[in-house]
C-alpha cells in the first residue's frame, strides 16, 4: 500500500489504527447454518432506567391490608350466615355469625387505619362519596357495615342477658333487624376489596379483573363457614359447611382459572413466597372442606376443618397480595403484554378494525 509508512502496518498488511489494540480484537464467529449472518445486538433484557420499576408498586403495607382483606370477607361472610341461623332458629350459629361480623369489622377497621398512618385519613374519606373510587365506595361499605354488626352483637349480647325477661322479646326482634341490615351489606364488604385491587395498573390484579372478586367470594365464603364450624354446636352448623365447603370448591376452581387466564403474568404465582403461600392455602382448603363434609358431626373434626378453612382463606388473601407487588416489580408485565396489544392493534387496523384502547388505570398508592 502506498502512502502508509511500514511501522504503521498491522502484521495483516492492513493500517494501523491509533488507540486500538488489535490482540484484544477478535473475528467474531459466524453461526452455524447461516453463513454471513452476525448478531449484531445482545439478546433483549427487560429492564428499567437506572433499574428502578416501571410503574409505582403499591406502598400499602404487610400484613395490614392482607389481614385487612382476610378480616373483611371473614364478617361479610359471617353476617350472611348469622342471618341464616336466625331465620331457621340455630341460636349457636347464629351468636357466633354476629359475634365474627362486629370483630372482623373492628379488627379490619383497626388494620385499615394503621396503613393509613392516621385515624383522619379515614374520617377524610367519609367526606364524600366517589362512585367512580373503589376506595371511597369501600369506605361507605365498611361504616355502615360496622355500625349494624354493633348493633346486632349488642342486642345479642342484651338478649342473652335478659333472657324470657322483659324488653328480651323487643330487643330480638330489633337485633333480628339489625341482622338483616348487616346481612345486606355483608356481601358487598367481602368482594369491593377485589375490585379495588382490579382497579390498579398491576398487570397480575388488573389483568384478573373477571376473577378476583369470584375467588374473594368463595375466600370469603370458606372463612365465615370455617369460623361457624368452630364455634357452633354440631346440631347448628350444617349450614356453616355447606357454605364452607361451597366456599372452597368455588375458591379453588376460580384460582386455577385465573393462572390459566393469565398466561405469562401468572409467572408470580410460580415462585417465590406467593407459590409456598398458595401451595399451603390449596392444602388447607382440601383438607377443610373434606373434614367439613364427612366429619361435621363431630366436634373435634368440625373444629379442626375450620381452622384449616380460615387458614387457607387467609393464605390466599396474602398470596394474591404478594403477587401484585411481584408483578408491579417486573418489567417484563408491562412490557410484554403492552407490545402484544400494539401487535393486536395493527393487525386489526390493516384488516379494516380497530379494537377500542383500554384505559389507563394509575398504579394504587401513585
Amino acid at each position: 500500500m502506498t502512502g502508509v509508512p511500514t511501522e504503521d502496518l498491522n502484521p495483516h498488511g492492513m493500517p494501523e489504527r491509533r488507540g486500538v489494540d488489535h490482540d484484544a480484537v477478535k473475528p467474531r464467529r459466524r453461526r452455524k447454518g447461516r453463513k454471513g449472518e452476525q448478531l449484531m445486538v445482545p439478546e433483549a433484557e427487560f429492564r428499567s432506567y437506572y433499574g428502578r420499576p416501571i410503574i409505582k408498586a403499591p406502598v400499602w403495607k404487610n400484613p395490614d391490608v392482607p389481614l385487612y382483606l382476610f378480616l373483611g370477607g371473614l364478617a361479610g361472610s359471617s353476617s350472611v350466615l348469622a342471618a341464616m341461623a336466625s331465620a331457621t332458629d340455630r341460636p349457636s350459629l347464629r351468636r357466633a355469625g354476629r359475634y365474627a361480623a362486629v370483630g372482623g369489622a373492628m379488627g379490619g377497621t383497626v388494620f385499615l387505619i394503621h396503613d393509613l398512618h392516621r385515624p383522619s385519613r379515614f374520617l377524610h374519606m367519609l367526606r364524600v362519596f366517589k362512585p367512580t373510587s373503589p376506595l371511597s365506595v369501600g369506605s361507605w361499605i365498611l361504616s355502615p357495615f360496622a355500625a349494624f354488626a354493633t348493633a346486632t352483637a349488642a342486642a345479642e349480647a342484651l338478649e342473652g342477658y335478659l333472657g324470657s325477661r322483659r324488653g328480651g322479646r323487643f330487643v330480638h326482634q330489633a337485633g333480628n333487624a339489625a341482622g338483616v341490615a348487616t346481612a345486606v351489606v355483608g356481601p358487598a364488604l367481602a368482594t369491593y376489596t377485589a375490585v379495588l385491587f382490579s382497579n390498579t395498573a398491576v398487570p397480575t390484579w388488573h389483568e384478573a379483573h373477571r376473577h378476583l372478586p369470584v375467588l374473594f367470594a368463595g375466600s370469603s365464603a370458606a372463612a365465615g363457614g370455617g369460623l361457624g364450624l368452630v364455634f357452633a354446636s354440631t346440631r347448628d352448623n350444617e349450614p356453616a359447611a355447606r357454605l364452607a365447603v361451597a366456599g372452597a370448591v368455588v375458591e379453588l376452581a376460580t384460582e386455577r382459572k385465573m393462572t390459566q387466564d393469565l398466561g405469562m403474568l401468572a409467572d408470580v404465582y410460580e415462585k417465590g413466597r406467593a407459590k409456598t403461600l398458595l401451595t399451603i392455602s390449596k392444602a388447607c382448603l382440601v383438607a377443610g372442606a373434606v373434614g367439613a363434609a364427612v366429619g361435621r358431626r363431630k366436634r373435634w373434626s368440625a373444629a379442626l376443618s375450620g381452622v384449616a378453612l380460615m387458614t387457607g382463606s387467609a393464605l390466599t388473601r396474602f398470596a394474591v397480595f404478594d403477587a401484585g407487588i411481584a408483578s408491579a416489580n417486573d418489567p417484563a408485565h408491562i412490557v410484554v403484554p403492552q407490545r402484544e396489544r400494539i401487535r393486536r392493534r395493527e393487525e386489526a387496523v390493516q384488516a379494516g378494525s380497530t379494537p377500542p384502547d383500554r384505559k389507563f388505570v394509575p398504579a394504587a398508592g401513585s
